[in-house]
């Protein structure tokens, strides 16, 4: 199939590595320039580097997106060096794994800026370019947890249904003309991934990881390669008839029937 992405233009949020990554990577696989962007500037020069070498342009600026202006530096600049803009994927790290208990104000404004507010930032960064294409899109990338809260995951658990209020809201407030989708990712092997594993304990992620399958009808962890696809073609022209959607990549885990 055609996604009709030769030629545009697309801008993803925290690509230096993970699902982030995967995505850059398969919007070059599939002809269409790269804007890039990651708190860390060494990790993500190399990474632009992987998604230069499918023969795209790519614009790479190192950001904290719970920064508004480093975000519209960002967005701005690719939109500059790329000459358009058609896909914004909406993209951060996941907060810390806490418990209601642990948490004070500080790390709970803390998630809200990472979670809620880097949204808004690149939303509205990126809207006055994608006006400007014929077939504008904006993907979120959020979680599972959006759909059945994760034990441990308070902080995301929370704040992920306030994003999904902005993607629906977006699909509808800016209908026609750009279509707003969300994509909820299961488990899926990243560095975040691992983290967490630590995090909960795990001195052997491994055992812990195959563990994690077990509940999986899968009965395997995602690849970031898999999250990526669905983000990319949500994105594209491919998908003209889909707006204010949610489409879970998770294996099956997801018990909701809706």
């Amino acid at each position: 199939m055609d996604l009709g992405l030769s030629g545009r233009g697309a801008f993803v949020a925290a690509s230096s590595k993970g699902m982030g990554f995967a995505t850059a990577e398969t919007f070059a696989v599939e002809g269409a320039s790269v804007g890039m962007c990651a708190r860390g500037a060494d990790a993500l020069g190399a990474a632009a580097e992987r998604v230069r070498s499918h023969g795209v342009r790519v614009s790479a600026t190192a950001a904290d997106l719970s920064d508004a202006e480093q975000t519209a530096t960002a967005v701005d600049r690719a939109v500059q060096e790329l000459g358009r803009l058609d896909c914004l994927v909406v993209n951060a790290g996941g907060p810390p794994r806490a418990m209601f208990a642990e948490l004070d104000d500080a790390r709970w404004d803390g998630a809200v800026s990472l979670t809620l507010m880097s949204a808004v930032h690149l939303v509205r960064a990126a809207l006055p370019a994608l006006r400007r294409s014929d077939a504008p899109s904006i993907c979120f990338i959020s979680s599972w947890s959006l759909k059945q809260p994760i034990d441990g995951l308070t902080l995301s658990n929370s704040l992920r249904g306030a994003v999904a209020g902005l993607a629906k809201s977006l699909s509808r407030e800016l209908a026609p003309q750009v279509r707003v989708n969300t994509v909820l990712p299961g488990t899926i092997r990243t560095e975040r991934q691992l983290e967490l594993a630590r995090a909960a304990g795990a001195t052997d992620v491994e055992p812990y990881m195959r563990g994690l399958a077990q509940d999986i009808p899968l009965d395997r962890i995602g690849n970031p390669e898999e999250v990526a696809r669905a983000v990319v073609f949500l994105s594209s022209p491919a998908a003209s008839y889909i707006t204010g959607a949610t489409l879970a990549v998770d294996g099956g885990v997801i018990r909701a029937v809706v």
